[in-house]
C-alpha cells in the first residue's frame, strides 16, 4: 500500500513538471506585444516643402539672326556680369555669310548702274523726241498757215470777179467754193496744229514711277549694313556678351544651331526681387492658405526668413497639386537654387490620440490591435482583437480616433516580436 501511495504521488509530481514545461513552452513560442493607452492630445501639424527660387521677371538676349553658334559659354542657373561671354559665333560660317553678302552688294551694284544708264539714254531719247515735235509744230503750223492764206485768197480773187461781171450763175458757184475752200483750210490748220500740240505735250509729261531702282537701291544699304554688323562680329572675334547683368533662366540655342528671330537666352531682370515657387500636395495644401506666414531655408544660407504666400492656386501642368509663390526680399535668392518652407499648426485637442505606429490601414480601412483577455488551455492568458476604428486627425506620429469603438482604458498593441493576427494568443511584456 505504501509503494502505491508512493508512486501516485510521482505520477502527480510528473504530470505537475510536464503541465509547467509545456505552458513555458507555449509561452515562450507566443509573441511578445507592448500596448499603449488612448491620451488626449493637441494634434499639430507641420508642412515642409521643398522649391526652386525664380527670378521675378526675364529680359530677353537677341542677337543677329542666322549666324551660327560654334559653342554656348552659359549655361542655365549661371550669374553673368555685364560684359560677360556668352556664347561663341562661327567664324568660318560667318566669313562664308560675308562673303555672300558681299556678292548680292556687287550684283545690286550693276542693276542700279544698268539702270541709271538706261534712264539716261531714255531721257536723250525724250528730249530728242521733244525737239523733234517741237520742230513738226512749227512747221506744221508754218504751213497750215500758208494753205489758209492760199485759200482767203482764192476767196477774195471770186468776190472780187463776181463784182467786176455784175453777176453770173458759175462766179457765184466759185465764190462758194472759195469760201467753203478757205474753211476747209481752216479746219485742216487747226486739227493738224492741234495734233501737233498734243504731240509736243505727251512728251513733256513726267515719266510713269517706278519702285525697281529705289528697291535695289534699299536692298543694297540693307545688304551694306548687315554687312558692316557682320564686321563688327568679326572684328570682337565671334564673342558674344552680356547686355546687361542676371542670372541666365533659360538657352535657346545649342552648338551649331543658327541664331533664330526670338530670344537667345533669357537673362533674370535683377530690378524685380525673385520667388521661391513651392509644389504642395493636396494634404500640405490643408494646412497651408494664401496670405500664411511660413518661414523659408534658402540653399547656402543659414538664416531663415518669415515671408508669406504671395500666389497659391491648382497647377496647371499637374492638377493633383498645387503651385505656391512668394516674393523674397530684395537681393535675396538666386534663380535657381532650391529653398524650403515649414510652417506649423497646433490643431485641435482630441481626447483619444495614439501613437502613428499603432493604427493600421488595409483597403481605406483603419483599425487596431485591442490586448484583451480570456480562458485558455492551460489558464488565463492574452489574445489579440481586431477593432475597426474612424480616424479624424493625424500626422506624422500622431492619429486621433473616434470615440466609441475603444476607450481610454483600452490596451492598444503598439509593437509584437512577430507578425500578429485577429484572435491569436500573446504574451504582454508588462506582466
Amino acid at each position: 500500500m505504501k509503494k502505491v501511495i508512493v508512486g501516485f504521488a510521482a505520477f502527480l509530481g510528473f504530470m505537475v513538471i510536464c503541465t509547467l514545461i509545456s505552458k513555458s513552452v507555449y509561452a515562450y513560442r507566443l509573441p511578445i506585444v507592448s500596448v499603449c493607452r488612448p491620451e488626449s492630445k493637441y494634434i499639430e501639424h507641420k508642412v515642409e516643402a521643398q522649391g526652386i527660387v525664380a527670378a521675378g521677371g526675364e529680359k530677353t538676349v537677341t542677337y543677329l539672326p542666322g549666324l551660327r553658334i560654334d559653342s554656348v559659354l552659359v549655361q542655365v542657373g549661371e550669374k553673368v556680369e555685364e560684359g560677360d561671354a556668352l556664347f561663341q559665333i562661327d567664324l568660318e560660317d560667318l566669313k562664308e555669310l560675308m562673303e555672300e553678302k558681299q556678292s548680292e552688294i556687287s550684283k545690286l551694284s550693276l542693276q542700279i548702274n544698268a539702270t541709271l544708264e538706261n534712264q539716261a539714254i531714255e531721257e536723250q531719247k525724250k528730249e530728242l523726241e521733244l525737239a523733234r515735235a517741237r520742230e513738226d509744230y512749227d512747221t506744221t503750223s508754218r504751213l497750215q498757215d500758208t494753205q489758209v492764206g492760199r485759200a482767203m485768197e482764192s476767196y477774195v480773187q471770186a468776190e472780187n470777179d463776181l463784182e467786176e461781171s455784175g453777176g453770173g450763175e458759175e462766179l457765184k458757184d466759185a465764190l462758194q467754193s472759195a469760201a467753203y475752200g478757205e474753211a476747209d483750210a481752216k479746219a485742216a490748220r487747226d486739227e493738224a496744229v492741234k495734233q501737233a500740240q498734243r504731240r509736243v505735250e505727251d512728251l513733256l509729261l513726267p515719266e510713269e514711277i517706278t519702285t525697281e531702282l529705289e528697291t535695289a537701291r534699299l536692298e543694297q544699304a540693307l545688304l551694306s549694313e548687315k554687312l558692316q554688323e557682320y564686321q563688327k562680329v568679326l572684328d570682337n572675334q565671334g564673342v558674344v556678351r552680356a547686355p546687361f547683368s542676371g542670372v541666365v533662366t533659360k538657352v535657346a540655342v545649342g552648338a551649331g544651331d543658327r541664331i533664330p528671330d526670338t530670344a537667345v537666352l533669357l537673362l533674370s531682370d535683377e530690378s524685380l526681387p525673385c520667388q521661391l515657387k513651392i509644389l504642395l500636395d493636396k494634404e500640405q495644401k490643408k494646412y497651408i492658405s494664401l496670405g500664411d506666414q511660413v518661414l523659408i531655408r534658402l540653399e547656402g544660407k543659414n538664416k531663415e526668413l518669415e515671408e508669406k504666400i504671395d500666389y497659391l492656386a491648382e497647377s496647371e501642368g499637374n492638377p493633383e497639386k498645387y503651385e505656391a509663390f512668394i516674393t523674397l526680399p530684395e537681393g535675396t535668392g538666386i534663380p535657381g537654387l532650391s529653398g524650403t518652407i515649414s510652417r506649423s499648426e497646433s490643431g485641435e485637442k482630441y481626447s483619444l490620440c495614439l501613437p502613428a505606429a499603432a493604427v493600421h490601414s488595409e483597403n481605406n480601412r483603419n483599425y487596431v490591435y485591442v490586448l484583451k483577455e480570456r480562458e485558455g488551455i492551460l489558464g488565463q492568458e492574452y489574445y489579440v482583437d481586431e477593432i475597426n476604428v474612424r480616424v479624424t486627425d493625424k500626422n506624422d506620429n500622431w492619429v486621433a480616433i473616434e470615440e466609441g469603438a475603444v476607450d481610454k482604458e483600452s490596451r492598444i498593441i503598439l509593437s509584437a516580436t512577430k507578425e500578429i493576427k485577429k484572435g491569436e494568443a500573446v504574451r504582454w511584456e508588462d506582466e
